[in-house]
């Protein structure tokens, strides 16, 4: 089981583009993320939101709030309620015979202003605002592709084999 909080960002006026960005192998993601160096070796090309899962008893919102401030160095950024969502399904890699589960909570917000790449610090290789339907499935990592689309945001190319 997995609970997990998103940020979903935009420049204002612009929704449909979405703040991702491709990890920085060096970058501290086991304590942050809780993604080891060969998960993170694996996904590091590929469009990710900022993310994490949830701290032992914190507030989605609190993990949003981190997110915005340890990920991207951010504390102006104002997030409402988040959208909710669940999943459970095989893991067929891990030959576990119950399916896994998750839970996303997602918090949207505009971005307040300026360049997103001065925010990279020691997580991010790139970080741009993307137009998520021109962006093919193939071009995200650790099924990020999949909450963009619960979002209603769906990339617009093929799903990666």
């Amino acid at each position: 089981m997995c609970l997990s909080t998103f940020v979903l960002l935009h420049p204002p006026g612009r929704p449909r583009e979405v703040l991702l960005g491709r990890m920085d192998p060096a970058g501290p993601w086991e304590e942050t993320a809780s993604l080891d160096p060969e998960r993170v070796a694996a996904f590091k090309d590929g469009w990710v939101l900022p993310a994490c899962q949830l701290l032992f008893f914190e507030d989605p919102a609190a993990a949003a709030r981190r997110i915005a401030e340890d990920l991207l160095g951010r504390t102006d950024i104002g997030f409402g309620l988040p959208q909710v969502f669940s999943e459970a399904y095989a893991r067929p890699r891990t030959g576990a015979a119950d399916p896994h589960w998750d839970l996303h909570f997602v918090y949207r917000a505009e971005w307040p202003g300026g360049d997103p790449a001065r925010s990279k610090g020691r997580f991010w290789r790139d970080l741009q605002f993307v137009e998520v339907a021109a962006a093919p499935r193939s071009a995200f990592a650790r099924g990020h592709d999949d909450i963009l689309a619960l979002v209603g945001l769906s990339p617009g190319g093929p799903a990666a084999t």
